[in-house]
């Protein structure tokens, strides 16, 4: 969300993609530890300390710092006080500012130990403080009791942003992860995908066959989608009621349509019997699929509305099918204005094959 998002920054981003799959890998379910000094002899001191049970990722400059927080995501960081240029404090400060790193506990590291230097410590958002020469034996307590306290953070955070029917993210969480993809697309100049996928006559199905088996019918499509979202930054959320979305980073109209030939083709294998009266004797989905193309700069929200006209152009030319468009910012606007999108090489396939 994984803000750039473990379990809810990007550990809980993996999970609710359905990437738990790393808790099989043991380097992926070691805890991350960023580890920020200007000095590369402390930096390996750290490292040595706690390349056994951690992933240590290492910085010795503030701007490196923030950017590898924001990619990397770690678990917790261990940040020098006093660096040329962008000090820890306000590196600190930044890490709070920034909604992607807000949650990353941080450690200061420093040879001053006055109270008043703690206390703005403490105000800038630190957790603790440990004292220069390092204590390996300290360090390691003292890290592995906010390693702890940053897993139980992460639990209670989830909850917020769990669907409590499917078990995917809800839409509050779509939101955040799609601003910040959206961030690191316009940032890296990469290509950017969301698809809104609806249930096709899901009220017949209600009325057919009952709420309880609607509910366990969209327990089983979520399930289906998330096999669909195959890489680890793929995120699904339930959109609300009987609709879902996909936020398929990295990921260009060509990308898209695979992604969306494997949505139609899971739904369908699922072979969940409809009403007679449906589009087909089985469950289907219709879905919206909008790209922002490598290096368009136009705004998040654009985007989601493209996805949504053109959801309804597939359902109203016959639903089981993907209606595609392209995000295109309008000539002459500003770095940074208001992008004006609109549909481009609209196609549609049938979901059934």
């Amino acid at each position: 969300m994984n803000t750039v998002f473990s379990h809810f920054d990007e550990r809980l981003t993996r999970s609710l993609s359905g990437a738990l799959d790393d808790a099989h890998d043991p380097a992926q379910a070691r805890p991350r530890l960023l580890v920020v000094d200007d000095q590369p002899a402390n930096v390996q001191a750290l490292y040595r300390t706690f390349a056994d049970e951690c992933q240590v990722f290492m910085a010795t400059g503030g701007e490196q710092a923030l950017t590898l927080a924001e990619s990397k995501q770690p678990d917790l960081v261990l940040l020098d006080v006093e660096m040329p240029g962008l000090g820890g404090h306000e590196v600190c400060a930044r890490l709070r500012a920034n909604a992607a790193t807000r949650h990353i506990p941080v450690i200061f590291v420093t040879a001053h130990t006055h109270v008043e230097d703690e206390r703005l410590g403490l105000d800038l958002g630190a957790v603790d403080f440990i004292a220069k020469p390092i204590n390996p034996t300290i360090v390691r307590a003292r890290v592995r009791t906010h390693l702890k306290l940053k897993r139980q953070s992460d639990l209670l955070r989830s909850w917020v942003y769990i669907d409590g029917l499917t078990g995917v993210a809800n839409r509050r969480y779509f939101e955040d992860r799609l601003a910040s993809e959206w961030r690191r697309s316009q940032r890296d100049g990469t290509p950017l995908s969301v698809a809104l996928i609806d249930v096709d006559f899901f009220k017949k199905y209600n009325d057919g066959f009952g709420h309880l088996m609607g509910d366990e019918c969209l327990c089983r499509i979520a399930k289906a989608l998330k096999t669909a979202g195959r890489r680890p930054g793929d995120m699904l959320a339930r959109y609300g009621g009987e609709e879902f979305v996909l936020v398929l980073p990295d990921t260009d109209s060509s990308g898209a349509r695979e992604v969306s030939e494997r949505v139609h083709r899971g739904v369908v294998q699922l072979g969940i019997i409809h009403a007679t009266d449906a589009v087909a004797p089985y469950v289907t989905v219709s879905m919206g699929i909008a790209t922002k193309p490598a290096g368009v700069d136009t705004p998040a929200e654009p985007l989601v509305d493209l996805a949504d006209r053109l959801l309804y152009q597939a359902k109203s030319q016959g639903r089981n099918r993907t209606a595609y468009g392209e995000a295109m910012a309008s000539e002459g606007l500003p770095k940074g204005g208001a992008g004006v999108v609109e549909a481009v090489e609209v196609g549609a396939i049938g979901g059934a094959g």
